[in-house]
């Protein structure tokens, strides 16, 4: 098999289609599933729930951020998929010192695209790769984007309360599902304060599932603070998971839109 370049820029090398994967990036875990792999994905994180007998049944690594590398070289992968934001730094070097690493690097539904292309052609499921692309952008075609976008806000941590800047994924989620994001100009995941919020004049408080799981309490916390909003609880994984998963996020955002319409 040829070279391959991750999206960071860095080489990788394998001399056969990998028989030994490991995934520690949950939306990849998922993809790699609905690619077809069975028994060659021989460790996942512990916040890898999808697909759920995966979940149930395969060796755990650590979560994204703490894997156990000695666990990790007890499974004797010849491919590790791992990602720039959702691992740690220092630990991807660590095993990229003895395992192949492709190391994802996502900010856009073009970014995410390529991964799903490239990973495809890594494990040797290039034609599943392209046809889960296809559906993705045929899905999202089904979306008719409105003159006039909603004002949202889109907050993933509380206490402090953190949103999402314009070169972000979630972003290009948002983007792509009609909504303009009022923190767009801002560079990754602001902390914003909730004058912060009241002064871009929000029209809509969206409150993600993950990675703070936010609940009613939390609307009934902010909304004083804020009366001129609209709260509305979200799936932070149809807007922050970048795999296969993405096929369904244009029916969520298709759902939101209509109950948005009929508030």
């Amino acid at each position: 098999m040829p070279g391959f370049i991750d999206q960071t820029g860095r080489s990788i090398y394998l001399d056969k289609i990998p028989a030994k994967i490991i995934s520690v990036v949950p939306s990849l875990t998922e993809l790699l599933y609905n690619l077809g792999l069975k028994d060659e994905v021989v460790g996942i994180t512990k916040f890898c729930i999808h697909p759920e007998k995966w979940f149930l049944t395969k060796p755990k690594t650590g979560g994204t951020k703490t894997l156990d590398i000695p666990h990790i070289h007890g499974l004797h992968p010849d491919l590790i998929i791992a990602n720039k934001e959702e691992n740690v730094k220092g630990q991807v070097e660590a095993l990229a010192a003895h395992y192949p690493v492709w190391v994802s690097d996502i900010n856009d539904l073009e970014d995410a695209y390529q991964a799903i292309e490239q990973i495809g052609d890594l494990v040797g499921r290039k034609e599943s790769a392209e046809s889960i692309i296809r559906d993705i952008k045929r899905n999202f075609t089904q979306l008719i984007m409105p003159k006039l976008k909603p004002r949202i806000c889109y907050l993933i941590w509380r206490n402090p309360c953190m949103t999402v800047g314009g070169d972000t994924f979630i972003h290009s989620m948002l983007e792509a599902a009609g909504f303009e994001n009022v923190f767009k100009d801002e560079m990754r995941y602001p902390i914003v304060s909730l004058d912060d919020i009241a002064a871009k004049n929000a029209e809509w408080i969206f409150l993600s599932s993950e990675p703070f799981p936010f609940k009613e309490k939390h609307i009934e916390e902010m909304k004083e603070h804020l009366p001129g909003a609209t709260f509305l609880l979200v799936d932070g994984e149809m807007f922050s998971w970048y795999g296969s998963r993405m096929i369904h996020a244009p029916s969520y955002f298709l759902n939101l839109w209509h109950g948005i319409h009929g508030k």
